[in-house]
């Protein structure tokens, strides 16, 4: 497995759009620290970001892998991009003669993808250790390794978006298409939800089956933080609305998830296995 990492590794270090990519993906991540020294002092209104508690423990975690999984579409631009030259350069063809099975080619891929998403995690738990550290005003042991479960689903979320990406970017061949058919994807989901809620079934039923649509399972993984805020919950609670929101990740969730990652893998082995190349 560590030669066919290499294998990738080395290619994609050697394409100059991708490196350019993989380190502005870094650069953003590292920007969430940016966030900190967000003020407004106009006259008598002082806002600071950092003094709402937004890098508190343990919300801090919640925080940051929310934020963190908007800037997944750079990661995601790299790896259609990576299943595109293989076919543009030839090289899936030349691996394979030099004695690489489809199976190990696509494992090499699948090997790449949750390389991504690790590093991702690793690099959004230091980032937001550091912050926490430095602004929270909870300090506790437990406090700040609890929660931890949003680091978990921020990975497991990335691994799926990320298999989905291998699976358009090996389906369509072109990377500019291969990401259109995404947006188009995220478009036919909520057509479909729409669909199901008007003419099929209650819209209460509707939700439930969107929570099995791929990329919105993924969504689910990692809910909106804001209203878990106190000044968001004070301003509903001056305006009547009562915020009763679940926010904990939840097992069936990673499932399904986990379960969409399988079928997007073994469908870009069953098509590299059947395209004639």
């Amino acid at each position: 497995m560590i030669r066919l990492l290499h294998i990738e590794f080395i290619k994609l270090w050697n394409n100059r759009a991708s490196k350019i990519l993989i380190l502005s993906y870094f650069i953003l991540l590292t920007s969430i620290a940016f966030v900190a020294a967000i003020k407004f002092d106009i006259g008598p209104v002082k806002f600071h970001l950092a003094e709402q508690g937004i890098f508190n423990f343990p919300y801090i975690w919640h925080f940051n892998s929310f934020v963190a999984a908007f800037f997944k579409l750079f990661l995601a631009i790299v790896i259609v991009s990576m299943m595109a030259n293989e076919y543009s350069n030839k090289t899936i063809k030349q691996n394979l003669i030099d004695g690489l099975s489809k199976k190990e080619f696509i494992l090499s891929k699948f090997l790449t993808v949750t390389s991504f998403a690790l590093i991702s995690t690793i690099f959004v738990f230091i980032v937001t250790l550091i912050l926490g550290l430095i602004y929270s005003d909870y300090n506790e042991i437990s406090i700040i390794f609890s929660d931890l479960e949003f680091l978990f689903a921020f990975f497991v979320k990335l691994v799926g978006f990320f298999s989905f990406c291998l699976f358009l970017g090996i389906f369509v061949k072109r990377s500019a298409f291969a990401l259109g058919f995404l947006v188009l994807w995220l478009i036919v989901e909520q057509l479909l939800f729409g669909l199901l809620g008007w003419k099929l079934m209650s819209w209460e039923n509707a939700r439930i089956v969107k929570d099995f649509f791929p990329l919105q399972s993924m969504t689910n993984l990692v809910q909106e933080p804001f209203s878990r805020l106190g000044a968001v919950k004070s301003v509903a609670d001056q305006i009547g609305e009562k915020l009763e929101l679940d926010y904990a990740v939840h097992w069936y969730q990673v499932l399904i998830v986990l379960l969409w990652t399988a079928v997007f893998v073994y469908l870009s082995y069953a098509l590299l296995r059947k395209r004639d190349l």
